[in-house]
Order: structure tokens, then C-alpha cells, then sequence
């Protein structure tokens, strides 16, 4: 069991394939999740890693998870998240998880909060078909109807699918498919929506009703703490100097002949 991810929902876009097929993508980008810490069966009694993503000043910290990050010689994290592995899969703290872990056409699943929408009736938040909009039913043709029961047990029994608040609540949608990934920009374009607004984590780990595939990285891919990430080693990589070609000594010596002449 391979360690998840997290990443920061940037928004949706479309693409075209091969064959000319639109195919809406929504865009995760994974802005410098490190490994901050593990989990063991012997200190702990589980095994586990704990990742951190996005930046935070040290000012906004508090004292006590600025010892803890100090101690990953790691940057302060804005957002922190364990994901349970198997032992083999474990990872070095400080590791960087790039976007590669991930494999085009792998099936993952991605958990986040629901966008909140306050209170909403019946009809919205569970579907409800209403009431009849005609002749008797005045101005509640949308209300939901009666909640109660006779005198036995003369009361409304707790869930019933009422009005109520609707959204922000933590919600897990599976089998979402990997269309590409990007390592050098850290992105990763998975077909259809997922939970969350523009701007919300949300945890990526492998589909737990899918197989994994065969090429699919293990424990993970990842680069060591130090490491440029691909952008900064072809920034830091110096550009090519144009040969300069000289002119063979024959010819420079009959060049030198001719001027004396």
C-alpha cells in the first residue's frame, strides 16, 4: 500500500484526444508536498506517513509544530495529512513527492470538502419532487410534505430527510481516472470533477476498488531532500555556447603566402 498525496485544486479545464473527444480535466497541483514524518509499528503501532503541503510563515505557527517541523528539517506546512502505508513503502523525511506518482490512466480516489451552500430545502438537498404546483396546493408546492407519524410513536424519528444545511462535509469520490500528468509544473489532470472549491487540498491516494498498475512507482516517486525540482535544474542547467570553428592551417597559410605576394 503505497503512500497518497496532497495536492491543491486549482480549477478545471478541457482538452482534446486523439481521437478528437473533449474530455473536461479538473487540475491538482502539488505544491511542494514533503514527507514530515513517520509512523512506526514500534514507537507508534502503525505504520504511516505524515506529508505536508503549501507554505506557512514561521510567525503563524505555532511553537509547538515549529519544534515538530524543525525536527523534519523541514519547512513550516500549511496543511498536514497522514496516509497509511505498508512498511516497505515508507519514505525518507524530507522526500519531495513528485507528480509522476501517479500514472496516466490509473484509477485513484480524491477526498475533500464539499463546496457549502447554508440551508437549503428538501427539493435541493435530497431531490424531493415536490408538491403538486396546481390547483390546492397554493404557494408550498416545493415544501416536503408531512414528517410525522400517527399518535404511535407521535414523534419525528432523527434523519429524516428534512431541510437542512447542505455541503461542506468531507466526501470521497472513487475510480477518478489519471488523463496526464506534468512533472516539470508538479500537475496532475484527472478526468471529471472532484470534491472542493478552487483552491481547497484534497487527498490523492490510489483507488482501493482498482488495481494499482504494473508501472506504477514504488514506494513512490519522489526526489531526496536537496534535489532541484525538474524546473530548477533546466533554469540552473548553463545554455549551450555556439562552437567557434577555425580555419584550417593550410588555409591560413596560403592566405599568408598571397598577402606577402
Amino acid at each position: 500500500m503505497r503512500t497518497g498525496v496532497i495536492a491543491k485544486k486549482l480549477g478545471m479545464a478541457r482538452f482534446f484526444d486523439e481521437a478528437g473527444a473533449h474530455v473536461p480535466v479538473t487540475v491538482l497541483s502539488l505544491e511542494g508536498c514533503q514527507v514530515v514524518a513517520q509512523r512506526t509499528q514500534d514507537k507508534d503501532g502503525y505504520v504511516a506517513l505524515q506529508l505536508g503541503a503549501g507554505s506557512k510563515k514561521p510567525k503563524n505557527t505555532s511553537k509547538a509544530m515549529r519544534g515538530h517541523f524543525a525536527k523534519g528539517e523541514v519547512e513550516p506546512k500549511h496543511k498536514l495529512v497522514e496516509f497509511r502505508v505498508s512498511e516497505d513503502n515508507l519514505i525518507d523525511v524530507g522526500a519531495e513527492i513528485t507528480a509522476d506518482h501517479f500514472v496516466p490512466g490509473q484509477k485513484i480516489d480524491v477526498t475533500a470538502t464539499t463546496v457549502g451552500k447554508g440551508f437549503a430545502g428538501a427539493m435541493k438537498r435530497w431531490n424531493f419532487g415536490g408538491l403538486r404546483a396546481t390547483h390546492g396546493v397554493s404557494v408550498s408546492h416545493r415544501s416536503h410534505g408531512s414528517t410525522g407519524q400517527r399518535q404511535d410513536p407521535g414523534r419525528t424519528f432523527k434523519g429524516k430527510k428534512m431541510a437542512g444545511h447542505l455541503g461542506s462535509e468531507t466526501v470521497t469520490t472513487l475510480n477518478v481516472t489519471v488523463w496526464r500528468v506534468d512533472v516539470e509544473r508538479g500537475l496532475i489532470l484527472v478526468k471529471g470533477s472532484v470534491p472542493g472549491t478552487e483552491g481547497t487540498y484534497v487527498k490523492v491516494r490510489d483507488a482501493v476498488k482498482s488495481a494499482l498498475p504494473a508501472e506504477a512507482p514504488k514506494p513512490g516517486a519522489f526526489k531526496s531532500a536537496g534535489q532541484p525540482t525538474p524546473v530548477q535544474a533546466a533554469a540552473e542547467t548553463p545554455a549551450e555556447e555556439p562552437a567557434v570553428t577555425e580555419a584550417p592551417a593550410a588555409e591560413a597559410a596560403a592566405t599568408e603566402a598571397g598577402d606577402q605576394a
